[in-house]
C-alpha cells in the first residue's frame, strides 16, 4: 500500500493510496475521527473501511487531516479539514480521470466532514457515516442530502447518543430521491470496542448490496399516455 504525500490547502498531506487495476474504477475516500482526540488515518475502523473498498476494486485513499502525522498545518475546527478532503479527492481524480463515481466513508468527526464533502461534489454517489455526532455538529446543511447512504451507530454510544442520531436519520428519510439506510449495532459504544467485526459486517453488506443495484430509490413509474 503506497505511502503518498500530496499538496493540500495548508501544506503537504500524508496518505495511504491503493489504485485499482481498472482505469475507470470508482474512488473511495475514508476520513478519520477528530484530530485532537487521537484520530488518525491508522485508526482501526478507518483501516478496515479502506481495506473493504480496496477488496472490492475501488481506487482507495485514506489520509491524515492537517496537523496529524506528517500532514502539515494546524487544526481548523472542520473548515480546513473539509478543504483537505476536497484536495484529497482532487488529487485522486487527477490520477484517475476515467473514474466517474466516488464514495466517501467517515467515522465520527470524519462522518461530519464526509457529509459536507458530499454536498459539494456531485460525483459522490454513496456515503457511509459511522457514529456521526449531530448532538455536537450541525448537519442542517444536508438540505437536501444528494445521495443515498448508510448511517450506522451503536445503541450504547455516550458520545453521540442514539436519540440524536435517530433524529438525523428521520429528518433525512423524509427527503425524496434518496434512500437512507440506518443500522444500529447493539451494545456498541462510540469506539465499537469488541464490536468492530459486527460494524464491518454491516458496512460490507451495505456496500455489496449497493454495488448489486439495491438500496436506492425505486425509479418513478413512467406515466402511461
Amino acid at each position: 500500500m503506497p505511502e503518498i504525500i500530496f499538496n493540500g490547502p495548508a501544506g503537504r498531506l500524508e496518505g495511504r493510496y491503493q489504485p485499482s487495476k481498472q482505469k475507470n474504477a470508482p474512488i473511495a475516500i475514508v476520513l478519520h475521527p477528530h484530530p485532537q482526540f487521537g484520530g488518525t488515518m491508522n485508526n482501526q475502523i478507518v483501516y478496515q473501511l479502506f481495506y473493504m473498498f480496496q477488496k472490492r476494486g475501488f481506487t482507495t485513499l485514506r489520509f491524515n487531516f492537517r496537523s496529524i502525522g506528517r500532514s502539515q498545518g494546524e487544526f481548523d475546527h472542520g473548515a480546513g479539514e473539509l478543504s483537505d478532503a476536497a484536495s484529497a479527492l482532487d488529487w485522486v481524480q487527477s490520477l484517475h480521470p476515467d473514474s466517474k463515481s466516488c464514495w466517501v466513508a467517515g467515522y465520527s468527526f470524519g462522518a461530519w466532514i464526509g457529509m459536507q464533502l458530499l454536498m459539494r461534489r456531485p460525483e459522490i454517489e454513496g456515503f457511509m457515516s459511522i457514529a456521526p455526532q449531530p448532538n455536537i455538529y450541525d448537519f442542517s446543511f444536508l438540505a437536501p442530502c444528494p445521495s443515498s447512504g448508510l448511517i450506522i451507530n451503536g445503541d450504547a454510544d455516550k458520545v453521540a447518543p442514539e436519540k440524536d442520531v435517530n433524529g438525523l436519520v428521520e429528518k433525512l428519510k423524509t427527503q425524496k430521491g434518496i434512500l437512507i439506510t440506518h443500522r444500529v449495532v447493539p451494545g456498541a459504544n462510540h469506539f465499537f470496542n469488541g464490536q468492530t467485526e459486527t460494524l464491518m459486517a454491516e458496512c460490507e453488506d451495505y456496500l455489496d448490496r449497493r454495488l448489486a443495484g439495491e438500496l436506492t430509490p425505486e425509479p418513478a413509474a413512467k406515466r402511461i399516455r
